[in-house]
Formats: C-alpha cells, structure tokens, sequence
C-alpha cells in the first residue's frame, strides 16, 4: 500500500472527525436553552432553591465547567479535550465523566445492536442473493411482499407491536430492563447469561425485521444488475456451474455495496437503536443519549455523539483499506 495514499485517507479521516467535532460544538450553542439554567429551574422546582443561592449556584455551575469563558476559549479547550478523548463531566452526575458513562452503556448496545445488525446484514444478503439469482426457485420470490413491508416500518413500531403482541399480551417475553429485577450480576454464571438474553430476544429482532429487510432489497438489486454483465454471460457460456457462479462472480461482486454498508450501518450503530433502547428500557447509548438530551446535560450530549462519529469515520477508513481485498480490481495507484 503506498504511504502516500495511507497518508491521505488518514488526513481526511482527521478532517471528517474535526469537522463533525466543530459542528458538534457548535450547534448545541445555537439553541436559546441554557443548560445551566435547565439545571437550576430542576432545583428549584424540587428544592425550592431560589434568589441569590440560585444565581451564586449559576456562577459556580458555569465556572465549573468553564462555560463562563468567551466562546473562542471554549472551543480551543473542547478540540484539545477531543484530542486527548477526554469529553468531559456529566453536569448532571458530577463528578462522573462521559468517558465512564460510555464506558458503563456501549457493552450494552454493542451487544444487542452490533450483533442485530451482524445478523440483518447476513439474513438480508442471504436473502436478497437469492431472490435476484435467475436459477432460485420461484417460490423465494414470495419473500418479496414481506421484506418491503419490513423495510418501510420504522424498527420502534415494529418494537411497539412486538412488546403488545408477545411481551403484554402473550407474556412470553419482559416487557423491558436487561435482566430480571431480582438478578445478580455475574456474567461467569451462565443462568444470568440467558436471562440477559432472553430479554435481549425483542428488541433485537425488531432490529432485526426491519434492517434485514432493507440489507435483503438492496442485495437483490445489486443481484439483478450484476447478472447482466459481460463476464455473467460469459461464463454462463463457457458452461460454469451455477453455484460457482452465483458465489465467485454474481455474489463476490453484488456484496461490495453491501460491505461498504455494513461499515457505515456498524460505525452508526447507535441511531437506529435509540427509541427500541428507550421503549425496552435497555441500558444503551441511544437509551442513555435520550435522558441526556431531555435533560439537556450539554457534556453527555456532545460525546456520545463525537463518539458515534469518529466511529462512522474509522469504521469507512477500515473498509477502504480491505476493499481491494474484496475486490481485484480496485488498486492504491494514483488517481484512485
């Protein structure tokens, strides 16, 4: 691989994540809330904490997290925190950090959504490979209806009917939490490990429905275009197995879109998870980025989605990386 190409992509990652970083600065002090005074408006609502032990709390609480420096300063301290990965307090649990916070909740969402989106890109590729191969059974092509109904549900409906239908109603799932109420928390014990996931069985099939179904759409597409090329009908012609066909040429050359979203779907893990997380109660990012957001703890905000974003961009640059070994084709020469 050529430095200089290495080199590149490298600067336009830290170009990507600088970027997003700035944006993610700057758009939260758009907004005419003031997360301080959100603050201070709960506390006084629950403590009846008012008059100049509000304000002297106000002064302090900026202070603290360096919200009373001019603007400018603000953004030379946030990009050099960004730098170092340290994103800062929780305004509203201080002192705990949002690096902790991340830290205690992305196992959880890696593991129901990473693993979700793992099996919807296998189910939906499967699938969709076998509906645009001309030599599939007809009968697969009945898989079409359901699939375009899935892709166009959005996955929280989908997790709504799910916990009325087999959760409220048919009691043959939790209803939400990650685990039973009266659980001990060992993951070495393997009864803990099954009622973890049993829990996990709804919400990740609602993840699961959906996003297999847009995977299984685009795959079939990819499908049917690939068939009409040249070495297709070539090899056809030279009398080629079917299934040396449909696995080295028509699916090896269908999956390369496909590829490429599964890396934007993994880095963007957290987006199409935070309602399932919310409605299931699941101690996630996105469920953890909801509560930051209504209760507009400014810190906890900004780094979780600095980290979605700097895994959106590491997750394309890996993928740009291994893509020539996915394709022959493609080269690290100049110009590409």
């Amino acid at each position: 691989m050529p430095v200089r190409y290495l080199l590149r992509r490298l600067l336009f990652l830290v170009g990507v994540v600088w970027t997003a970083a700035t944006l993610n600065f700057i758009l939260p002090h758009l907004t005419p809330r003031d997360p301080v005074m959100e603050r201070v408006a709960q506390l006084a609502a629950n403590q009846g904490l008012m008059g100049s032990a509000a304000q002297e709390y106000v002064n302090s609480q900026k202070k603290l997290f360096g919200l009373d420096r001019p603007l400018a300063e603000q953004y030379v301290d946030y990009i050099t925190r960004m730098m170092r990965f340290d994103l800062g307090f929780s305004m509203n649990e201080y002192p705990r950090t949002v690096n902790n916070i991340i830290a205690r909740t992305v196992g959880w969402t890696l593991g129901l959504v990473g693993t979700a989106t793992i099996l919807a890109f296998l189910l939906g590729t499967i699938l969709g490979a076998l509906l645009g191969w001309h030599k599939s059974p007809r009968a697969v092509s009945a898989l079409i209806p359901p699939l375009m109904v899935f892709s166009a549900t959005p996955s929280f409906v989908v997790a709504l009917i799910f916990i009325y239908l087999l959760a409220f109603r048919a009691k043959l799932f939790p209803l939400g939490r990650p685990y039973d109420v009266m659980s001990i928390v060992d993951w070495s014990n393997w009864k803990f490990l099954l009622n973890v996931l049993h829990h996990a069985i709804l919400p990740a099939f609602s993840l699961v429905l959906v996003a297999a179904g847009g995977w299984g759409l685009g795959m079939r597409a990819m499908m049917i275009t690939v068939e009409g090329e040249d070495y297709m009908i070539f090899g056809e012609a030279k009398g080629l197995k079917g299934s040396r066909l449909f696995l080295r040429y028509a699916l090896r050359n269908a999956l390369l879109p496909q590829v490429t979203g599964l890396a934007v779907a993994l880095g963007g893990i957290i987006s199409g998870s935070t309602l399932v997380e919310v409605y299931f109660n699941y101690p996630g990012l996105g469920n953890r980025l909801n509560a930051a957001i209504q209760s507009l703890d400014y810190f906890v905000i900004s780094g979780i989605i600095f980290f979605l974003v700097a895994g959106i961009a590491l997750a394309t640059f890996i993928v740009d990386m291994i893509y020539p070994l996915l394709d022959p084709r493609i080269t690290y020469q100049r110009g590409t």
